[in-house]
């Protein structure tokens, strides 16, 4: 069974970039959307990092590169992205990661480290049925779930073990 890539373990990040540019390409050609420059190279800043970015922090990237990006074609650029599923927003931190499930219909699952502010999408059917389930039992009818789940992934905890107590403790 292939591990998933985990922010915090060491993988091929390129393989990571390479994979969502060729979901990307694959989802809008299906859809008969464009995949416009900006927005592949949004997506593809936002792959670079598993840490969640926002707007402006891809505004900055995008003038770095040269090009000439105002506010609203960053947003307008990740709502395209999100409509076609292939980035999600973070509410907790108003920012954006790349779906690690494009072109699949799923609940978004997410593990935040409060740390680091790396960011793992999960997959968890169980919980999602769980979810349909009990809003069903009440008369609801969900449209879209997004679970924001706070801790310290596996490298941040061991540093709070690693580092020595503060003197006078």
């Amino acid at each position: 069974m292939t591990q998933t890539p985990l922010p915090y373990r060491p993988h091929n990040h390129t393989a990571c970039v390479d994979q969502a540019l060729a979901d990307a390409h694959r989802i809008c050609n299906a859809a008969k959307a464009r995949l416009t420059p900006t927005r592949e190279r949004v997506l593809e800043l936002i792959w670079q990092s598993h840490k969640p970015l926002g707007a402006y922090d891809l505004l900055g990237a995008l003038t770095q590169d040269g090009h000439n990006a105002a506010p609203p074609t960053v947003y307008r650029a990740l709502d395209f992205l999100q409509q076609h599923g292939l980035v999600h927003r973070i509410a907790s931190l108003n920012a954006f990661v790349g779906c690690a499930h494009a072109g699949h219909h799923h609940t978004g699952f997410f593990l935040i480290c409060r740390e680091c502010r790396n960011v793992l999408e999960l997959s968890a059917p169980n919980i999602a049925a769980s979810v349909e389930q009990a809003s069903s039992d009440e008369g609801f009818a969900v449209e879209e779930t997004t679970l924001e789940i706070a801790g310290l992934c596996p490298n941040c905890q061991a540093k709070d073990t690693d580092e020595p107590e503060a003197a006078g403790e």
